[in-house]
């Protein structure tokens, strides 16, 4: 029973961590407008994502223009692009997999193949936690050194956005609930019994073995 919450309880980290990811690699806010020296006075508030940029104003208007060209982006936000995307393909498939692998379902086939999807599940969860942790961790870098670059314009200074702190959080969710799937089907497996037919004592030292009795020593596989 203690398993099958633990079970449960990695299924709801995950989801909240997919969900997460998803928000994450959608939101425009990676970076935004520093508010230092003359940008506190400015009315203009500018965000990028990985995928557009946005400018609000003043009056309450925004607009936002798409980044249509792949090649001319830095390297750091190609790379966040790309693994974000396959962090919501990887965390997908571990719920797929999870779902036929948690104890309190009727699908998913017997004990064993339910072990086999959990771990597998796990693993997904991990790996999508990985993969949503690096563009998180090296975009946030980018944006601090940029930051602290003297030569650098003030208009031109980012900081780190909303978004990148959701993407450290879902990466934080999966990779917990992936290892609590690992962790929770790596106890030993129920194998089954071994019977192992003994003539009883004094008839073997007898060496009378015309009758034996039937006694059944179990022991796990």
């Amino acid at each position: 029973m203690a398993s099958t919450g633990m079970q449960i309880f990695a299924f709801v980290l995950a989801l909240l961590g997919i969900m997460g990811a998803m928000v994450a690699t959608l939101l425009p806010n990676w970076k935004v407008s520093a508010d230092v020296g003359s940008n506190i006075i400015t009315a203009i508030s500018q965000m990028q994502g990985l995928w557009m940029d946005c400018t609000w104003y003043s009056t309450g208007m925004f607009s936002c223009t798409l980044k249509y060209s792949v090649l001319s982006l830095p390297a750091y936000l190609q790379t966040a692009r790309t693994t974000m995307v396959l962090s919501c393909v990887m965390a997908a498939m571990g719920l797929c997999l999870a779902s036929l692998g948690l104890k309190c379902t009727r699908w998913g086939g017997g004990r064993r193949a339910k072990r086999h999807a959990a771990i597998a599940s796990g693993g997904c969860f991990i790996a999508a936690g990985i993969l949503c942790l690096v563009p998180a961790s090296w975009f946030t870098k980018e944006v601090i050194t940029n930051f602290l670059d003297r030569s650098v314009h003030e208009s031109n200074k980012f900081e780190p956005g909303g978004a990148v702190y959701v993407a450290f959080l879902s990466a934080g969710f999966l990779f917990v609930g992936g290892s609590i799937f690992c962790v929770s089907c790596s106890g030993k497996r129920p194998g089954h019994q071994d019977m192992i037919l003994l003539p009883p004592p004094d008839k073997l030292l007898l060496g009378n073995n015309s009758t034996w009795n039937s006694l059944f020593i179990s022991k796990p596989l």
